[in-house]
């Protein structure tokens, strides 16, 4: 399995796979494309490798080009984001009903057109981070039938963001510790780490405008 892993990143298909995963985690966020892009960047931090055989030319394994990596990451983010958002958009009363039900969908989306209205989606940033935090907000922005010009620069911006720090974990760890398998799992834990952090952010202004609400609910009552 690690022969073809590592097959793979010397490979111009690794484009096309980071490309595909990011693309469609907006819709199964299970799919593992932070770890892919990561596991690519740590390859690229190895340079290019030529291997010697007795009697053979010697042979040389390119390695994934960062620009391109990021490029693709970001592009594809972009992508997936408008296509749940056209989806969403799109969803009618089935849709809107099945967010309706869910507590957190129909929180983001307050919140998400709240923050857009204010002109400001530094949300729509900080949930790229968060687990499946990307599928709630453009979901969120399509069913709430959120302007595109509002919205769409705020995604690329995350997208370029995440692309970026993705990239440059992989990399990093693999010109501080190697291109080997321990780099990459410490990236990868960098990664989720922020991932929780942002999830921790996305989740706590809920929380506080739940205490002031229930504050001012009590004070109203006891006036």
């Amino acid at each position: 399995m690690l022969e073809s892993v590592g097959a793979l990143t010397g490979s111009p298909w690794i484009y096309v796979v980071v490309a595909l995963s990011v693309l469609l985690d907006v819709f199964l966020p299970l799919l593992p494309s932070g770890v892919l892009v990561i596991t690519a960047a740590t390859a690229a931090a190895a340079g290019s490798t030529t291997v010697a055989g007795a009697g053979a030319a010697e042979q040389v394994t390119e390695v994934p080009s960062l620009l391109a990596l990021i490029l693709c990451a970001a592009t594809a983010s972009v992508l997936g984001d408008l296509v749940a958002y056209r989806l969403a958009w799109r969803g009618g009363e089935r849709l809107d009903r099945a967010i309706a039900r869910s507590r957190r969908l129909t929180s983001a989306q307050e919140r998400l057109g709240a923050a857009l209205a204010r002109g400001g989606g530094i949300l729509v940033i900080i949930a790229r981070f968060a687990p499946a935090g990307r599928s709630v907000v453009s979901l969120g922005a399509g069913a709430a039938h959120r302007k595109v010009k509002e919205f769409l620069p705020w995604s690329a911006l995350a997208g370029v963001a995440w692309a970026v720090y993705s990239v440059g974990l992989g990399y990093f760890g693999g010109q501080w510790l190697g291109a080997t398998w321990v780099a990459t799992a410490i990236s990868v834990l960098a990664l989720f780490m922020a991932g929780a952090l942002a999830a921790y952010l996305v989740r706590r202004p809920t929380a506080e405008a739940a205490a002031a609400a229930s504050a001012t609910a009590t004070a109203t009552t006891t006036s």
